[in-house]
């Protein structure tokens, strides 16, 4: 039986293909007995999905930047699902947690505890806008479920607006304003009142007008000029609708790396208000620093009604999300908006709490906007060196790398990327086919990132010869 990846037209936007001949090539030459053993037994024991499986590997320890496997290899992590912010096991991390475990291991909902208590007053003093209150939750896809039904609460509403190829989880709910057809293809009925609309494109803009800027390869871009038609559109529509509830969106795309342009969510913000909808920001893999902000939305002059976040909260080892919403929302408390049996964990609690401490002590906002700004300039040059390369762009540790053959996306020369780099010893995540997306933890330091960056820079040489 093949996977879902092989169905014609499957969308590539959010992950790498887990069959091709490349992967095939992989397992054969790099994989031992031993490692192909485990890989065989995860199969034979977990329901196969689309993204995950067949695994690629299997590991036997992580820290810092770097994945051990099996076989004894190091691997530098620039994926990380987007979970290693501070990195893999950082001491003060761990540290936080055996404590808490030591103190107060679990917390039934109907009780209060500190370690959650000063967690949700710390969120809130840390994200511009407000006054904020908050609800937790174990993931990311359950907090987006909380924001959407705190906004029909809020509103009376039940419709939403989104972007198609966002991602915002896979449970139900969250592939119904989701708009990618990997996670909604042949699921059925989806919520009713989802509403889509194109996104801030990076290529192929559906509102190209005059001063849109045009790239090195002839594929137009969004830019300084740009018409935002993209943004006023999306006004349009809540005029049209009369009854949106709320926008949602990632204020930048996490796996393609693509900020919007300039004016786009000042836009979008004045526009729901005038509508009576409330702006959502979905930063669940973009928070914690990872653009060089504590929040991904500070970079772009607007403040969402309600942020939801995730990931990286959890110090890379606890799953833990939270809703931060505008203490005015606060409107529904007859109704079980979230209900999660974790739902206030001391243990994820003091994870996260230790991982602000990590981000703010060690000063990881700036040195991600130095290490990023470094980073892009070293792409850039490398553009001038290699045709593959149509594109390097991003925010903080946040980078795409863009590759196209003769104008066209380079699928097959991405594929061929990832399993070059990790013969040598460098992995990342390939999204929308021909991006190759690089977010390594922040704790990285200089001369890691520059090895990285050699790696990357000998595979395409060997990939373009």
């Amino acid at each position: 039986m093949k996977h879902p990846d092989h169905i014609k037209g499957a969308s590539r936007t959010e992950g790498d293909v887990n069959e091709s001949p490349n992967r095939r090539a992989w397992r054969e030459e790099a994989l031992d007995d031993r490692t192909r053993a485990i890989l065989d037994d995860d199969e034979r024991h977990y329901i196969r999905q689309s993204l995950s499986t067949p695994c690629l590997n299997a590991l036997t320890g992580c820290e810092g930047i770097y994945l051990t496997d099996v076989q004894g290899r190091r691997i530098m992590d620039f994926h990380g699902n987007s979970v290693h912010q501070v990195g893999y096991a950082h001491p003060r991390v761990i540290a936080a947690i055996k404590r808490q475990l030591d103190e107060l291991s679990f917390c039934p909902r109907r009780y209060a505890n500190q370690t959650a208590i000063d967690l949700a007053a710390r969120l809130c003093g840390l994200a511009p806008g407000g006054p904020w209150k908050v609800l937790l939750t174990t993931g990311g896809s359950a907090a987006v479920g909380v924001a959407i039904k705190l906004a029909r609460c809020a509103t009376g509403r039940f419709k939403t607006v989104s972007m198609w190829d966002s991602f915002h989880g896979a449970s139900l709910d969250a592939i119904s304003i989701g708009g990618e057809a990997l996670f909604r293809r042949g699921i059925g009925p989806l919520l009713p009142g989802a509403e889509h609309v194109p996104p801030p494109a990076p290529e192929g803009c559906p509102f190209i007008g005059a001063g849109v800027r045009v790239a090195r390869n002839g594929v137009s871009r969004c830019g300084e000029g740009c018409a935002l038609r993209c943004a006023r559109y999306v006004e349009y529509v809540l005029e049209k609708e009369g009854d949106v509830a709320a926008v949602i969106a990632e204020p930048m795309r996490a796996t393609t790396a693509v900020p919007p342009p300039p004016g786009y969510w000042e836009i979008v913000r004045k526009a729901c208000d005038r509508h009576g909808a409330l702006l959502v920001f979905d930063e669940i893999p973009t928070c914690m620093g990872r653009t060089g902000r504590m929040f991904c939305y500070e970079h772009f002059g607007a403040i969402p009604d309600i942020l939801v976040i995730g990931k990286g909260l959890g110090g890379g080892v606890f799953p833990i999300a939270a809703v931060i919403a505008r203490a005015e929302l606060d409107v529904a408390p007859e109704k079980s908006l979230g209900h999660y049996t974790h739902e206030k964990n001391p243990v994820a609690a003091a994870a996260a709490l230790a991982t602000l401490d990590v981000i703010e002590q060690e000063g990881l906002l700036e040195r991600t906007r130095q290490l990023g700004e470094r980073a892009l300039l070293r792409l850039k040059e490398m553009q001038t060196r290699h045709f593959l390369i149509s594109d390097a762009r991003g925010l903080g540790l946040l980078i795409g790398v863009e590759l196209r053959r003769d104008g066209a996306k380079a699928t097959e020369e991405a594929d061929r990327m990832l399993y070059e780099c990790l013969r040598r010893g460098l992995s990342f995540k390939v999204s929308d086919g021909n991006v190759l997306t690089l977010c390594p933890p922040l704790t990285i330091t200089q001369s890691e990132l520059d090895e990285a960056l050699d790696i990357l820079e000998d595979a395409l040489a060997a990939v373009e010869s």
